[in-house]
């Protein structure tokens, strides 16, 4: 079995945060006894940090107990670190990099890896990514863009070269969604996570990033977001409305073809839909393993699709 959405953070990258929290704010508190301390980054990225996010024999165990055989896995959101001044986001990628890189080539028979980028620095961040590739990895995971404005921005051009050039990876995970309207009971984490991932790939569509850049193989995190359950109107607006066709070179359920998606769905029925709109090639199994809201272990196999995508 195999999963393309995990996560880890290796110990020298933990050892660094302790270092500079001079300059990246963090925490390390207990929250609940008889669990993990939570980790906090620049006062609102929190989570549980479990063991198995950063011992390396622990994760590997809990792979092994599940079943699956082989991981492609990421850095974690909560340390792109966009928000701060781009010599800390490259040095903080670059640690984490190297890092990820020396523990998949020891295991190269159960790992893959993504990196991460500085994408506030959209110059140093393909940079980074070439570096990356050189170091072994598959490509690399980012947010859904920076500062509200999107990756269809031309400020983001080099890293999109930089990905099609190599035919990378390049895994779009969302960041939390800070709307008003939902700062409440876990929102912005239920709901907001996948609106963001929807909207990121609307605008990768829209934008022309699928057109210009067809060697770059974009993963969406958690099946694509709200996207492929609103298939329809998008096809109806592209249909009734000239500015959309004129802006795109095929219909958007075309684009959505061309995308992966995980399965990170929690429910059977909404993962056939996916692959009845997508193709069944195009949803590869995830878990986003270690966090509370995971799949654990994916919902499906679909080996030989995952072979293709990771080139393995």
């Amino acid at each position: 079995m195999f999963d393309v959405h995990s996560h880890f953070v290796p110990r020298r990258v933990l050892e660094w945060l302790e270092l500079n929290q001079a300059r990246v704010p963090m925490t390390l508190d207990e929250r609940v006894p008889g669990k993990d301390p939570f980790l906090t980054v620049n006062g609102k990225w929190s989570f549980e940090l479990k063991r198995t996010f950063f011992d390396p024999a622990a994760y590997l165990a809990e792979q092994s107990d599940a079943g699956i055989t082989h991981t492609l896995v990421s850095p974690i959101p909560q340390l792109f670190l966009y928000d701060f001044p781009a010599d800390i986001t490259t040095a903080a990628s670059e640690l984490y990099n190297g890092e990820l890189a020396d523990w998949v080539q020891s295991n190269g028979e159960r790992l893959s890896g993504l990196g991460t980028i500085p994408l506030n620095a959209p110059e140093q961040a393909a940079q980074t990514l070439r570096a990356a590739l050189d170091l072994g990895l598959k490509g690399v995971i980012i947010g859904p863009g920076h500062q509200g404005i999107p990756l269809s921005d031309e400020r983001f051009r080099p890293v999109w070269e930089a990905a099609d050039d190599a035919g990378a990876i390049v895994f779009i995970h969302p960041l939390l969604n800070d709307d008003p309207r939902i700062q409440r009971l876990m929102m912005p984490n239920l709901i907001g996570v996948p609106w963001e991932t929807t909207i990121c790939a609307l605008d990768l569509i829209l934008g022309g990033v699928l057109d210009k850049y067809p060697n770059v193989k974009v993963l969406l995190a958690h099946g694509g977001g709200f996207l492929p359950y609103q298939v329809g109107r998008l096809t109806q607006g592209y249909s009734v409305w000239p500015a959309i066709r004129n802006a795109i070179q095929a219909p958007p359920a075309e684009y959505l073809r061309r995308m992966w998606y995980d399965s990170v769905l929690w429910d059977e029925r909404s993962l056939d839909y996916l692959q009845s709109v997508v193709g069944v090639e195009r949803v590869l199994p995830g878990s986003d393993y270690p966090f509370d809201l995971r799949v654990w272990p994916p919902m499906l196999t679909n080996e030989d699709a995952v072979r293709s995508f990771l080139n393995i």
